[in-house]
């Protein structure tokens, strides 16, 4: 066998080849981070071994430095491992005391890693075609992230502007409020506006919730406001809110596309009730091939969601927290799909209701139904069934 390991960097990759017998090939070297260094490095592997069955290539997950190498080196069809940093770290500390990180040395490990463990799973046809999804749904994570934090500034705003708006109306992020404030942004405004033109904008925008009798109720709380006029707040809100309808637009576009590929997969984790098209998108890219996981325990540890030990002679930890290792948006996923799924799906729901009566936190509660349903996903997907609906007798 021969083992190449490949340290990736921004606008360079050092590589180094070794056989399984120890014999180094080609010693650490550099090739640049564009085609040339990619067809460099495949003649060299080609060099090293005719029978590209027998090559196995290692290199960190880096993000986006190590996509295109890693494409290349699946498009020739070569037995890819992509290697958790922090297990590179773990390695390279283990075998010297001293602090020797670097590229060259990194290359060695990661040769030395895949050759002597043979736990780790290549990177499979599953993982590459999930990238697409991946990509999605991160970006679909942070657009809605950002527009949460549009939405703490236009209640912000509001309590400067126009304070008693919030008790006239069940929420502040509606349509019909938002058009109310894009037009009249603050007290002083809506007070002096026409009551026909106000039902008008209110109704259109509630499509028929809200009549007169709501138009003149908030013309007379803005008429009564102890809101200060203050044009530089106005202009803030509503710019903030037509932030908020952009990004509306933006993740409707990004949830559409996620749907696509979802129905695309037809993966079973959909099957399961309360796991919705955005949080099945992200726990199936996150995990990408579930059969590279031997167990579910070790599909928990990917996520950061299993326990953490101490013990240290008679010492033993009786509170053991959560790791929080790994992927943060595959961790927020399985708990919060955990608490939808206990919501709408009966066993989950007793089971919660179980774990509560025990005196637990209600988080920590969560966290059990997530470790129940993590189990439950890696049987559905590594079989292919579809889940079945479950009723308590």
């Amino acid at each position: 066998m021969i083992y190449v390991g490949i340290d990736v960097a921004k606008d360079k990759h050092d590589c180094f080849i070794v056989n399984s017998d120890g014999e180094v090939l080609y010693d650490v070297f550099t090739i640049q981070n564009n085609m040339n260094g990619f067809e460099d490095l495949f003649f060299k592997i080609k060099t090293a071994s005719k029978d590209l069955s027998k090559v196995k290539v290692g290199l960190e997950a880096t993000g986006h430095y190590s996509c295109n190498i890693l494409g290349f080196l699946h498009n020739k069809g070569l037995s890819t491992i992509v290697i958790n940093p922090l297990y590179t770290s773990l390695s390279r500390k283990s075998v010297s005391l001293r602090k020797t990180k670097t590229d060259k040395v990194d290359a060695r490990t990661i040769a030395n890693m895949i050759m002597s463990d043979v736990s780790l799973k290549p990177y499979s046809d599953t993982l590459y075609h999930t990238e697409d999804l991946k990509s999605l749904s991160r970006y679909r994570f942070d657009k809605v992230s950002d527009r949460s934090k549009l939405k703490q500034s236009v209640s912000r705003l509001v309590n400067i502007l126009f304070p008693e708006l919030e008790k006239l109306v069940s929420t502040l992020h509606t349509k019909a409020v938002y058009e109310l404030l894009s037009e009249f942004p603050g007290a002083h405004q809506v007070a002096s506006a026409n009551l026909k033109h106000l039902t008008a904008l209110l109704a259109s925008a509630s499509k028929g919730h809200f009549g007169r009798e709501k138009a003149n109720e908030i013309r007379e709380a803005a008429r009564r406001s102890i809101a200060s006029y203050l044009p530089a707040k106005s202009l803030e809100l509503r710019h903030t809110i037509k932030l908020i309808r952009e990004l509306n637009t933006e993740i409707s576009e990004i949830e559409t596309e996620i749907k696509k590929i979802m129905d695309a997969i037809d993966s079973p984790t959909l099957s399961v009730p309360g796991i919705s098209y955005a949080l099945g998108a992200v726990i199936v890219s996150e995990v990408g091939d579930f059969s590279r996981f031997d167990n579910p325990d070790k599909l928990l540890a990917f996520a950061g969601c299993s326990p953490s030990t101490y013990q240290s002679g008679q010492i033993y930890s009786t509170h053991a927290k959560m790791e929080k290792r790994g992927s943060r948006y595959l961790r927020w996923a399985l708990l919060n799909a955990a608490k939808y799924v206990c919501k709408w799906e009966p066993t989950f729901a007793a089971y919660l209701k179980k774990k509560l009566a025990e005196g637990k936190h209600y988080n920590v509660a969560v966290s059990h139904a997530a470790k129940k349903l993590v189990r439950l996903l890696y049987h559905l997907e590594t079989t292919g069934e579809k889940y079945i609906p479950q009723t308590l007798s």
